[in-house]
């Protein structure tokens, strides 16, 4: 059976706190579906997992509210697994009208838990058989309504969609986790978008290099798709230029400007009949225009060369060129610094609204940032009005505007760029902040948990075309999936996560306080590296290899890492880790060997790395505190045992069985959800450990100075 939405590291824990019973956890509660439609059989997927080591029952019932009903079989289904099983557990429902509907999963055996699913159910309608997607019916508006779109999701990046499958699963597109280079993905997108009053599309846009002739990242949602999709003719769509990444994504010098870049935007997009021009002018937005300061060499020669990209457009065949800035706060310097660039106008990418807010706060926040940008009348906006937040790994500020506030929002947005002057932009022009960006929190485009709700809001206030319509989805014409490459990571991942569980056992780990050792010693196409402590903590290798280790073999940490599954073994009151490294690597800083901390829990965890060169071991207190620095850098070209303990007191950090450190941090180390990542700060990051790392452990108590030092010197035990 298909695992479609199955979340390959998110652990519902079925107990009442961490330190309860840890043996029966729920991986995942979902349905087959993205998007399930009244009166059409719905498949319900629970994943069940024995992590324990011996045999255990449980049963499962199924609580369904008034209106929805089994198709077939019971509502209660037992299951006997077995020490390391993983098992689906299916029913098969439906629901006798539009609406959201709350169904319930009850576990009972070793624990007892229940978790929630809240289903919306779509308007019925019959399945047809389609050879395509019917042609696009635009809904009439007299507005330019744009919408930013990321275009992260690429079939070779499918750990784009981590913080979709592992924490907001209520995120699930109606595509599913699409390839957005596949031409039809583009076709459904720009189906869905005019008939929602949507005019065009601000794709992201990354340049790979720069200095030379341009290569590009993530521009499959454009070159491989749009440019071959079957529908371009009926959206308009721009880029957004990404030149964040300081000596890469930029340019070099004016000359790579107007030899390369210009020239390849020109014709390969501008001159494109779907590229966005407006008064004759292609229109570009720039999303970091004060970084071009230093790239060109000063405020004067940025001016100059728009004046110059300008003319080379008309020299194109076009009337200009009209371009704008990206700024999202409320300081007149800066805005003073983008007109002195040359820019046309300033415009937000999204909104930065504080305090986590309620829906009607947010709303109010961002009616204020426009309003006061145009008070300030330094510069001509187009306004952007947005629909959540949350960051990539639920940092900081977190919100939602449901739909029916958001056409609140809409119709006063309407209302705002109607008082702009006629002569701008911005008074026939409004920006959407986002259509799909899943992984960050803010997203239009049909999903699980609103449907088309968003959308909806944006046709009833921008356009004239009638309410009722209907929305398609790929299954009511029999087409899809479009996430293939997704469902084979995730089957990949079950497998793997069963190999992780494994207890197993080699001398010297069955030792009180040993919590999890990893040794590295598997063989080098291993997906997995076991947890020889017995506990089952393996974790699943990425981009790793292995070399010659202090024993055994070593994991070589040059990008590569392994990732510990979340699990409740990890979140520890008072610890130790101690492993053994080798680098020839000297001044290393901000990289991390084993680490525990991450965005969304950033006040809880620990981790061990190195700053300015030297070993550095945390257990914070509030964000990214108590973090303590040795006093010794870490030697290269020979191995090393470095250690950090943290007694409920005090952190200490010792190199070679040597104390190099201590500091004052009363209180228990706070426990968290999150995975473990061996050599690096996550997988693929680039904050990791460049070197060896051999025989990583963790205890579940400090070991004594004495103790580091007897296992520094007689080497892994």
């Amino acid at each position: 059976m298909p695992l479609k939405l199955l979340a390959p590291v998110a652990l519902l824990l079925l107990t009442a706190g961490l330190a309860a019973a840890q043996d029966v956890v729920l991986r995942s509660f979902q349905p087959r579906q993205p998007l399930c439609r009244a009166g059409r059989p719905c498949l319900l997927l629970a994943r069940v997992a024995n992590n324990g080591a011996a045999a255990t029952d449980l049963q499962a019932t199924l609580l369904l509210p008034e209106g929805v009903r089994l198709t077939e079989g019971q509502a209660a289904v037992a299951a006997h697994l077995q020490p390391d099983e993983e098992r689906d557990l299916a029913w098969e429902v439906i629901a006798a009208a539009p609406g959201a509907a709350e169904i319930r999963l009850q576990l009972a055996g070793a624990v007892t838990a229940t978790a929630p699913l809240t289903i919306r159910f779509l308007p019925a309608l019959p399945v047809r058989k389609l050879p395509y997607i019917p042609e696009p019916q635009p809904a009439a508006t007299q507005f330019l309504i744009g919408a930013h779109h990321c275009p992260l999701w690429e079939a070779d990046k499918p750990r784009m969609w981590d913080q979709v499958v592992s924490k907001h699963p209520e995120r699930t597109p109606a595509l599913g986790f699409y390839d957005q280079a596949n031409p039809e993905v583009s076709d459904w997108e720009t189906k869905w978008a005019v008939e929602h009053a949507v005019s065009f599309f601000v794709y992201c846009w990354y340049r790979s290099s720069q200095g030379g002739p341009v290569t590009t990242r993530f521009s499959s949602a454009i070159e491989q798709a749009l440019f071959h999709a079957r529908f371009e003719k009926h959206l308009k769509w721009t880029i957004m230029w990404e030149n964040q990444s300081r000596g890469t994504a930029g340019v070099a010098d004016e000359r790579d400007l107007m030899e390369n870049l210009l020239p390849y935007w020109i014709s390969n997009y501008f001159r494109r009949d779907s590229y966005l021009k407006v008064d004759g002018k292609p229109v570009l937005f720039i999303y970091r225009p004060e970084f071009l300061v230093q790239d060109l060499g000063g405020v004067e020669q940025v001016r100059s060369a728009c004046d110059k990209m300008r003319q080379a457009c008309r020299e194109a065949g076009f009337s200009g060129l009209t371009l704008l800035g990206e700024y999202r706060g409320l300081d007149p310097k800066h805005l003073e610094l983008m007109k002195q660039l040359g820019l046309d106008y300033t415009f937000a990418y999204c909104w930065p609204v504080p305090n986590s807010p309620t829906p009607q706060q947010a709303i109010a926040a961002q009616m204020n940032y426009l309003r006061r940008t145009q008070e300030l009348n330094i510069l001509p906006q187009v306004a952007t009005v947005s629909q959540a937040w949350s960051g990539w790994r639920d940092e900081g500020s977190i919100w939602k505007i449901p739909p029916e506030e958001f056409e609140g929002l809409l119709r006063q947005a309407k209302d705002f760029i109607a008082t702009l002057p006629a002569d701008q932009l911005g008074s026939r022009m409004l920006l959407l902040d986002n259509w799909n960006e899943w992984g960050e929190g803010h997203y239009l485009a049909p999903y699980r948990e609103y449907g088309f709700g968003y959308l909806d809001a944006v046709r009833k206030v921008f356009s004239t075309a009638p309410e009722a319509h209907t929305d398609l989805l790929p299954e009511d014409i029999g087409l899809g999936p479009y996430d293939t490459a997704m469902r084979e990571l995730l089957a990949r991942e079950q497998e793997a996560r069963k190999l992780c569980g494994r207890h197993v056992t080699k001398p010297g780990g069955d030792v009180p306080g040993l919590v999890a050792w990893w040794t590295f010693d598997e063989a080098d196409d291993s997906p997995v590296a076991l947890d020889y402590s017995g506990h089952g903590l393996g974790g699943m290798v990425t981009k790793a290899t292995h070399a010659p280790g202090h024993v055994g073999q070593a994991l070589v940490c040059e990008g590569g890492s392994v990732t510990v599954p979340p699990h409740p073994a990890l979140s520890l009151a008072a610890l130790t880790v101690e492993c053994w490294v080798k680098t020839d690597v000297p001044g290393q800083s901000d990289k991390w060997i084993v680490n525990h901390i991450f965005s969304g829990g950033t006040n809880t965890g620990y981790r061990l790395g190195l700053s300015g060169g030297k070993p550095c071991f945390g257990v914070p207190v509030t964000s990214f505190s108590h973090h303590l620095t040795g006093s010794k850098p870490l030697p290269t070209g020979r191995w090393v045992h470095l250690a950090g303990t943290f007694d409920g007191q005090t952190i200490r950090v010792y190199m070679d069985g040597e104390a190099c450190g201590a500091m004052d941090r009363p209180g228990p180390a706070k426990p968290n959800t999150l995975p473990l990542c061996l050599g690096s700060y996550e997988a693929g990051h680039r904050a990791c450990f460049t070197g060896l790392l051999d025989e990583v452990k963790l205890w579940d108590r400090a070991l004594t100075a004495e103790e580091i030092s007897d296992r520094a010197s007689a080497g892994p035990q």
